[in-house]
């Protein structure tokens, strides 16, 4: 008997933050709108938790400890989960630095701007990743 798998599966969204605070409030309200979440704090245990198992997105911070940023982590899933790479989505606060936005431009995915609101947020990931179960 075959077995059809879907979305459906319910995988996990990464969600990669090193602010404690953020973490927290994100995580909550992703699980609240019926998401699961695995979180890190740094793009190089992010790099680490995608070679070991499939998420339904990413979300990441920018900027994180531990020299692998936002965008290294997209140039990885690019390279190694290209089915993946469509379903990231960039949070930054430091959309002043010429580097940073050169970076999302390059990388050509949704982000959001720090302060952001929860709602406008989600809607992002809605868009991005489709609706969990």
């Amino acid at each position: 008997m075959s077995r059809t798998v879907t979305k459906t599966a319910q995988l996990p969204v990464l969600l990669i933050e090193d602010e404690p605070s953020l973490v927290e409030l994100v995580r909550t309200a992703l699980e609240r709108n019926g998401y699961d979440v695995i979180c890190t704090q740094s793009g190089a245990e992010g790099l680490r938790l995608l070679t070991e198992q499939d998420f339904l997105g990413v979300v990441s911070d920018m900027r994180t400890p531990g020299g692998v940023d936002g965008a290294d982590v997209h140039a990885w899933i690019t390279a190694n989960r290209p089915a993946l790479a469509s379903r990231m989505v960039l949070v930054t606060g430091d959309i002043a630095n010429e580097e940073t936005v050169a970076k999302l431009r390059r990388t050509g995915i949704p982000y959001v701007e720090k302060p952001f609101r929860l709602q406008q947020l989600l809607s992002v990931i809605r868009k991005t990743m489709g609706d969990p179960l």
